[in-house]
């Protein structure tokens, strides 16, 4: 049986209505006037696409790389600047490892990404839900899931490691994506890493908001790979 969902409508104003209503008017109305209406400065045009975006963060990914980071939106004077309120244009979703910092890594400034961060950057519910208020309210425009080489997280679930507290439970998302590499050539560990990221790109997309907002072509998700040695992202799929 199939289950028709109505049409939402995915202008300014259809967005704002349905974001009340699917996240709670308490929770939004404080912060509308100032996330949604200031006029802040951004590093692309006001009307980026969600390729453009995609294409700004690969830029700064490659300027980070090849060391030639501008830095221009890590000042004092951007602090205050955006203290009055964000509009990213892009969301990441990474892996809370200490070396892979997303603003260094992209060569972003304050106020540019909307950033979730958890060891093997999985999709949890906490997760999906942040992300839904970056792209349906702030209007951030990519979500790259960003997960990395050699990543602690993903080898200990390979290796079925027996962790202590609530651990385990980072591991039991991260298995599956270990089963269905598990026959793959090469590298067991990034193909372990890879076929994770793009399990998590797929829970996203199956959020109602975020698979609207891509049908509008107002989003796009996609999976990234950081090579902790070189400090290059390369697009997985």
């Amino acid at each position: 049986m199939s289950i028709q969902h109505p049409q939402i409508n995915l202008s300014r104003r259809g967005l704002l209505k349905f974001g009340a209503g699917a996240i709670g008017t308490g929770v939004l109305t404080a912060g509308l006037s100032s996330n949604l209406l200031a006029a802040e400065k951004k590093p692309v045009e006001e009307d980026i696409t969600p390729d453009k975006a995609l294409q700004e963060l690969l830029d700064g990914n490659e300027r980070f790389a090849k060391r030639k980071r501008r830095n221009s939106d890590q000042t004092y004077s951007r602090l205050v600047e955006v203290a009055k309120g964000q509009k990213p244009f892009a969301s990441i979703l990474g892996c809370a490892d200490s070396r892979v910092p997303s603003e260094i890594v992209f060569d972003q400034g304050l106020g540019d990404l909307f950033v979730c961060r958890i060891a093997g950057n999985i999709a949890t519910t906490q997760q999906i839900g942040s992300l839904e208020f970056g792209s349906l309210v702030l209007g951030s425009k990519v979500i790259m899931v960003v997960g990395h080489e050699r990543c602690g997280a993903v080898e200990a679930a390979i290796k079925g490691a027996e962790v202590p507290g609530r651990i385990g439970s980072l591991l039991e998302a991260i298995k599956p994506s270990v089963e269905s590499s598990k026959d793959k050539s090469g590298d067991k560990l990034e193909n372990a890493c890879k076929a994770n990221i793009l399990a998590q790109v797929e829970k996203l997309k199956s959020s109602t908001v975020l698979s609207e907002l891509i049908k509008a072509e107002k989003l796009k998700i996609v999976g990234g790979y950081y090579d902790l040695d070189t400090g290059e992202i390369s697009i997985v799929s």
